[in-house]
């Protein structure tokens, strides 16, 4: 049984990570991490992040022992370049090359268990939004109930103005019972575009 991980686009330079790629590879899981924990290279954090993400899955997804795995291959590729230009002298400029680089991790049983297939995960059926009624898979929202919008003047056949402002407010908008009428007035009067 095998078990994979990989860390895609890590900024350090591959030639860095396969030194410390070399010195995990054919240990044991345990062996492995422990060698990261003491290596002084900064190398060592992104590729003990792998290994633990390998063993994560191997226990997780496919039920192995942890005592059970070990380092069966381990890769370091090239990643993409990226370039960005330093000043230099005499109005010159130079190329800097900061290199990433993409981790592979195979982990591999000291004895086979037999185990071939990854355990089944439960799904839940998904939740249909902005069904209408109350039936089943309809959402019912919770909280403040829904504020009543009044234009004043326009009930029961009244009509107020006065001046340059009509009742329903400085620029003719509806103006929204139980809201904060400062708030409502700073909304209206911002420019747009």
């Amino acid at each position: 049984m095998e078990v994979r991980a990989k860390a895609k686009y890590i900024k350090m330079s591959p030639r860095k990570l396969r030194l410390v790629a070399d010195v995990v590879r054919g240990l044991t899981v345990n062996k492995a991490l422990d060698q990261l924990n003491f290596n002084q290279k900064w190398a060592a954090k992104p590729v003990a992040k792998v290994v633990s993400s390998a063993v994560a899955n191997a226990i997780n997804n496919y039920e192995l022992a942890q005592d059970n795995l070990f380092v069966k291959s381990i890769t370091v590729d090239e990643g993409p370049v990226l370039k960005r230009w330093m000043p230099k002298a005499h109005g010159r400029a130079t190329q800097i090359l900061k290199k990433t680089g993409h981790i592979n991790i195979i982990l591999g049983e000291i004895k086979d268990s037999g185990i071939k297939e990854a355990k089944k995960q439960k799904l839940e059926a998904p939740i249909k939004l902005g069904a209408k009624g109350k039936g089943e898979g309809s959402v019912e929202m919770k909280g403040k109930p829904e504020e009543k919008i009044v234009v004043p003047g326009k009930e029961k056949g009244k009509k107020i103005s006065s001046g340059t402002h009509s009742a329903e407010g400085r620029h003719g908008h509806a103006k929204i019972e139980g809201a904060n009428k400062g708030f409502v007035d700073k909304l209206f009067q911002r420019k747009s575009g």
